[in-house]
């Protein structure tokens, strides 16, 4: 007989329109009220996913909990999805979303011994395919989802979704909303059976309201009415197992490659402080515990577990769905932040505990040498620009400059001094900028000598013509001392912008955070200018008269030049950092926002006028639109043409929508909507009668870095280059004692590509973890070496195939094991 299945649940976001005591307190009476009805009714299924809602019930009513263990152990409840909450489905790594899996399924193995096999993120904005490898190596065979609805590939509502790697799971589409309204899910059901007489199975979601909510008596008394009436099918109260096990031996299902995205493509850029943050908690968080990993591998320190999960927590719930899109109300905004910082400040307490770890064995510092030390937590060289700020032995009152000299192992390095954070008008506080190679994960060594001079030396490069022209052996940047833009980058000869690249552009918007009304921003209602002298010079703090275009840095490492813009009430200013050698630029942005209704974006005008537009997203790359529909990415974007073989790429620290169309990227930088609004029928989007406060109002901060190159070398490099940026190797002047041993690296990567996703201890057992990732879809091998247990292993990887790893520092072995550390 014909079979359709009832998925009852209850719909609560732990934060939305309110702020998480209240997410608690729903969850508390929900499942209270859910409880209740699994033990009245029989044949009933209450259906539920999420940790951290669970966590709440268990420490603020643990008598609930106790029954609701009870209930599962009967199969009268069925722990749902398995994740810690539902996340946003785009903009977290593909290391965040192996979290979001780890940690839930720990979780509800431990508490209730069970494990589902149906992934759910019901309330999702979009979802990156990368999500399915990893999926698939969670142990899931399927997938329900909500949004989309109506992306192209397939019309049917199940199908196998197929991603990298050759991974594939079941996947359903929910069709008419994951909720009903009270006393009219038979409604929903009547119309399900009238509506799909020819089908031998489906599936319905049903339970009230969008705050908790849930099953009620008078549904669960109408349902079972309905079910002794129906004849053509029958109908149960079910669970997603059971839906697509059936499913599975029924029909033979159409196939989707690629994302399930664009949806509510606001939430791209809405809040972007949350973004920022977000991002910035990840890279702590994953470098920290390489760090830490290193240290305690080695017998340096006791590896902090539980220090770590409570910073994990914060991150995870960060993620979620209408926190990190930004389609919350202020408050819980603000509470977000709080969360984070929260997270941040325990991982800057571990790092520091690592790094002087790690930092035994480094001889004593020489008389009159200022020590420099690096960690460098990637399992690579890594060659780049690094900055430290260290204080001199004494105070020098004099009209002089003490010039650093960075050397390494008594061998001179390309070094300047540029600006300290402080302002003391005092020879005292030093930065010194310089260009290295750092040894892979290990500390490494430097010291700066000190000369005196009379003054800084005046930076070289003058305007020309109305231009800055910088010239180097592989780089030539004109920038345009009338706009203050780029108007030439060339990188070993080949020019890759049009005029008046990094022009700063003003979209007009709407109230709306999610941005409902189409897949689209408005076209450019103005642009930000050059500030004339004395507007610049007053904005810039000072007295006396500067140029808006100006040259601020200049020396042997690198030129920066600072460019003031203003548009209406805003204001920006624009850093150039030119480096003196290779071919990537440093961009940074200090944004004064004061518009509402407005969206800000960075044109990058190329010459590849018909290129193709990447983007990286979890453990993988996806071609995105280039039709000038807004898109989503993570670390970087960039333009690729295989008919000049050259590529652009641009890498972010913490931004994720942009648009690209006849060459032009443009990044998405901030929206000023209103907060946790959106259309309804024909009123207006919000009140008209009262001051409304807009989101991302005030001083904001962006860098991105640009490089453009060969094809094949771009797509190989670009990965790297954006972790480096993302998880920067920590600097910090300190003076060793000379005791303890010497650390080893603590891991190797043989080849110039592969990723290190994690480092980490393991969630049970005293082993490590190590995950590694192919990231340009190129099938290619490497070898972990991990020279303080002599171990070497040679291993293939697949284009986007990720790999975990469990190093037993007993045995002293290195074992590939499963997603989960089973």
């Amino acid at each position: 007989m014909k079979k359709l299945h009832l998925l009852s649940n209850a719909h609560l976001d732990p934060v939305w329109q309110w702020e998480w005591e209240e997410g608690a307190a729903a969850a508390v009476s929900t499942f209270r009220a859910a409880a209740e009805f699994c033990e009245e009714y029989e044949g009933y299924v209450f259906n539920h996913n999420e940790v951290i809602l669970y966590k709440w019930v268990e420490e603020y009513e643990p008598a609930l909990f106790e029954r609701i263990r009870q209930l599962v152990a009967k199969g009268k409840w069925n722990i749902m999805g398995g994740w810690y909450l539902q996340p946003d489905c785009n903009m977290p790594s593909g290391e965040s979303f192996v979290r979001q899996i780890l940690t839930g399924k720990s979780y509800f193995r431990e508490k209730f011994g069970v494990e589902p096999t149906t992934a759910i993120n019901f309330d999702s904005f979009g979802h990156t395919r990368g999500l399915v490898q990893i999926l698939q190596q969670a142990g899931y065979d399927s997938y329900i989802f909500m949004r989309p609805n109506d992306f192209k590939g397939v019309s049917e509502r199940d199908f196998i979704w197929s991603g990298f790697n050759g991974s594939e799971v079941m996947a359903h589409k929910i069709i008419g909303g994951y909720n009903t309204l009270l006393g009219q899910a038979h409604e929903k059901i009547r119309e399900w059976l009238q509506e799909n007489e020819e089908e031998k199975t489906g599936l319905i979601l049903w339970g009230v309201g969008n705050h908790g909510g849930g099953p009620s008596r008078l549904d669960i008394t109408k349902i079972g009415e309905l079910m002794e009436q129906t004849e053509s099918f029958e109908i149960v109260h079910s669970t997603p197992e059971s839906y697509f096990q059936e499913l599975k031996s029924m029909k033979e299902l159409p196939r989707f490659e690629g994302d399930l995205n664009p949806f509510f493509v606001g939430c791209y850029t809405s809040l972007i402080r949350i973004k920022q943050l977000h991002r910035r908690l990840e890279n702590e968080l994953y470098m920290t515990e390489k760090m830490l990993s290193a240290a305690a591998m080695q017998g340096l320190l006791t590896y902090p577990s539980a220090e770590l999960h409570e910073a994990l927590c914060d991150l995870l719930t960060s993620q979620f769905h209408d926190i990190l899109p930004g389609s919350c109300v202020q408050p819980a905004e603000e509470a977000s932040l709080r969360l984070m910082e929260h997270g941040l400040e325990i991982l800057a307490r571990l790092k520091a505990r690592a790094f002087f770890a790690l930092a035994k064995g480094q001889p004593k510092a020489a008389l009159k040498e200022y020590p420099i030390l690096i960690y460098n937590p990637h399992p690579f060289p890594v060659r780049g620009i690094f900055e430290c700020e260290f204080m001199l032995e004494d105070q020098n009152w004099k009209d002089q400059v003490s010039l650093p000299t960075v050397v390494q192992s008594g061998v001179e390095v390309p070094s300047q001094l540029e600006k300290e954070h402080s302002n003391l008008n005092l020879d005292w506080r030093k930065r010194v900028v310089f260009e290295a190679e750092l040894a892979p994960s290990t500390m490494n060594r430097f010291d700066c000598r000190i000369d005196v001079l009379e003054s800084k030396p005046a930076p070289l490069l003058k305007e020309e013509g109305g231009a800055f022209k910088f010239i180097t052996q592989d780089l030539q940047v004109v920038i345009n001392a009338k706009t203050g833009q780029i108007d030439e980058y060339a990188a070993r000869g080949i020019p890759y912008f049009r005029e008046g690249a990094f022009t700063p552009l003003v979209l007009d918007d709407i109230a709306d955070s999610w941005k409902m009304d189409g897949h689209a921003f408005s076209p450019v209602s103005g642009r930000f200018e050059l500030m004339d002298q004395e507007a610049g010079s007053r904005f810039s703090g000072v007295k006396q008269a500067l140029p808006s275009v100006r040259v601020v840095e200049d020396g042997e490492i690198r030129t920066v030049i600072e460019a003031l813009l203003h548009y209406n009430q805003s204001s920006i200013c624009m850093t150039y950092k030119l480096p003196k050698k290779g071919t990537e630029i440093e961009v940074q942005l200090r944004v004064y926002w004061h518009e509402k209704d407005k969206m800000l974006k960075l044109s990058i005008p190329t010459w590849m006028r018909n290129g193709v537009y990447c983007g990286q997203t979890a453990f993988g790359i996806s071609e995105l639109a280039d039709n000038g529909d807004e898109t989503v990415s993570q670390k970087w974007v960039s333009v690729q043409s295989a008919d000049s073989d050259q590529a652009l790429t641009c890498i972010n620290n913490g931004t994720y929508g942009s648009d690209y169309r006849d060459g032009e990227i443009r990044l998405s930088l901030l929206r000023s909507s209103a907060y946790c609004a959106h259309p309804i029928k024909e009123r207006p989007i919000v009140p008209q009668d009262r001051f409304m406060p807009r989101m991302d109002q005030g001083e904001r901060i962006y860098t991105f870095w640009v490089n453009g190159g060969k094809l094949a070398q771009r797509q190989e490099q670009v990965d790297r280059e954006a972790v480096i940026h993302n998880e920067r190797p920590y600097a910090l002047s300190f003076f060793p004692s000379g005791d303890g041993v010497k650390g080893e690296p603590a891991l190797i990567l043989e080849d110039d590509i592969v990723q290190l996703s994690a480092f980490k201890k393991q969630e049970n057992g005293d082993g490590y973890i190590l995950r590694i990732f192919e990231p340009t879809g190129s099938a290619r091998a490497t070898a972990i070496s991990i020279p303080v247990f002599g171990i070497r292993k040679e291993v293939q990887l697949n284009g986007f195939e990720f790999k975990t790893f469990e190093l037993d520092p007993i045995m002293g072995s290195l074992t590939e094991v499963g997603m989960c550390e089973r």
